[in-house]
């Protein structure tokens, strides 16, 4: 195992900006690949939970009897996970740890469900991340990723300073030690990390409607100049702040467009453990 290449920088960090987005997030909009899969009873491992919404989700869909365990990186974000399954009831079915996906400390074979939504792009070895949770995940039961490919995303009407946003955002991850383009690399990992039965599919994000893209734009131009992707994309000089405050302002520009529409889109795997 190589030590440096597990080492990443989490590229988007917890602003608020950032949190915005994940909060969204729900089993149906980014997991609903796995959900056919889910029974009652089952003991779910989710990791790079973020702020709960998707774990208490899960959490929802394998009780009664169910359980779900769900880790983090970073310790501050468990608290806002740990505070939103309480607020729905919970707290007996769902509890939270920090870990690392690349040594996660669990016995073999602990879990039905191993379950990561838009993890594998930021760590150093999505491959040995896998490994993990093949490991962790009991023979029969079902490892799940989803990951965004920004490669892939597309949006509407076309717009200059959204081009310099992701062509600098692309930069800033790889130089993180992550890989923004996931999900079109999601099958390979998990053969190389020993998977042999591997589904694949892809699901969009479609932002259309004049209330969703202005959440969306807002969202990112905040997330461009006060987040931590902010910190790290004008180190070494790879950008300047005068430049990141002319692609906010491209994102304002166009999300006031009334014909935007913005697409993500995602990839997905069923592994069988």
């Amino acid at each position: 195992m190589n030590a440096a290449k597990e080492t990443a920088v989490y590229t988007h960090g917890h602003h608020e900006s950032v949190l915005r987005s994940h909060r969204w997030r729900t089993a149906e909009n980014s997991a609903a690949y796995l959900i056919a899969e889910l029974r009652t009873g089952m003991r779910v491992l989710d990791v790079g939970c973020g702020p709960g919404t998707i774990t208490a989700d899960l959490a929802e869909l394998v009780a009664p009897g169910g359980r779900v365990i769900a880790v983090d990186a970073a310790e501050g974000v468990l608290e806002q996970a740990r505070a939103h399954a309480e607020e729905r009831g919970l707290g007996d079915a769902v509890s939270f740890a920090a870990a690392d996906v690349h040594a996660l400390d669990f016995p073999d074979d602990s879990f039905d469900v191993v379950h990561a939504h838009q993890v594998l792009q930021h760590v150093g070895d999505p491959v040995q991340a896998l490994r993990e949770m093949r490991r962790v995940c009991r023979p029969g039961g079902i490892v799940a990723a989803r990951d965004a490919d920004y490669a892939a995303m597309t949006w509407y009407p076309a717009s200059p300073g959204l081009d310099d946003w992701l062509s600098l955002y692309r930069r800033v991850a790889r130089a993180n030690g992550g890989e923004p383009d996931a999900g079109r690399h999601l099958r390979a990992w998990a053969r190389e990390a020993g998977f042999t039965d591997v589904t694949c599919s892809a699901t969009a994000w479609c932002f259309a409607t004049p209330q969703e893209i202005a959440w969306w734009s807002a969202l990112w131009a905040d997330r461009t100049q006060a987040s931590a992707y902010a910190g790290v994309a004008t180190l070494d000089g790879r950008t300047t702040a005068e430049d990141l405050a002319a692609v906010a302002a491209s994102w304002h520009a166009w999300g006031a467009d009334p014909d935007a529409w913005f697409s993500v889109l995602n990839a997905e795997i069923l592994c069988r453990a």
